[in-house]
């Protein structure tokens, strides 16, 4: 079976228990003006997520720009990093007989094995050379612990593991979160409902973000979002001036 089709058929378990569904209406934002209570969090607009990557998500690159853009409207911003080690828990390489997009059992429960990507220190894990956020004042890495893996910026996979994020925002008197980046429906999703659950009132921009969008993920994203309270905005939305 190829790569493909296994992961394929990984989303295909998703859909049959129950996940999918039909994408929701986004929602009807008038324009919406950032104050010094909202925070911009880019999720991983990394090397390896982007055409070229070890781990691509397709059209990926086509974020940089609309994040840039609306970049403007934010007096704080937030950077987040895939920063794995060599021979990550994660990665499908790590253990014998598996292949990228297969499954197997951690000590925290089910882990989808990727291939090796955003190994720290090297180009692949690096930040998008267009990327241009010079006023962000925080970069959170995740991913680092080599026997955890980490979608959500706010939790680690063990669902016990915090990286502070949470804390940080509060003390500054953050309130609201934009959330852009890669990819929709992995880690903008898994931090997008981790916001809703430490407290923070939460936007996905949508065409600031891109998905897998493989056999219903993608909806079923936006499903599991929408319960949560996560608003579906776009970049058109939010004033620039």
């Amino acid at each position: 079976m190829s790569a493909q089709a296994q992961r394929r058929a990984f989303l295909q378990t998703l859909s049959a228990a129950g996940l999918a569904a039909a994408v929701p209406r986004a929602f009807a934002a008038q324009a919406l003006k950032p104050g010094t209570d909202a925070a911009l969090i880019v999720v991983d607009v990394q090397n390896c997520f982007v055409t070229g990557g070890t781990l691509p998500v397709a059209k990926g690159e086509e974020v940089v720009p609309v994040i840039n853009k609306i970049s403007a409207a934010f007096a704080n911003i937030v950077v987040t990093q895939d920063w794995h080690t060599a021979g990550h828990a994660s990665f499908a390489s790590s253990h014998g007989g598996k292949k990228p997009f297969e499954t197997t059992t951690l000590k925290y429960g089910q882990q989808v094995l990727w291939p090796d990507h955003c190994v720290q220190g090297t180009d692949d894990a690096a930040l998008h050379k267009d990327l241009k956020l010079p006023t962000a004042q925080l970069i959170i890495r995740k991913g680092y612990n080599k026997g955890v893996d980490s979608y959500s910026a706010f939790e680690e996979a063990d669902r016990k593991t915090v990286t502070g994020l949470a804390g940080y925002l509060k003390a500054r008197g953050i309130k609201k979160l934009y959330i852009t980046g890669l990819a929709t429906d992995f880690c903008v999703a898994w931090t997008a409902m981790d916001a809703r659950k430490a407290g923070f009132e939460v936007f996905v921009v949508e065409d600031a973000c891109r998905g897998i969008d493989l056999n219903g993920s993608l909806a079923a994203a936006w499903k599991q979002m929408t319960a949560k309270g996560v608003k579906r905005i776009q970049s058109s939305d939010i004033a620039l001036a």
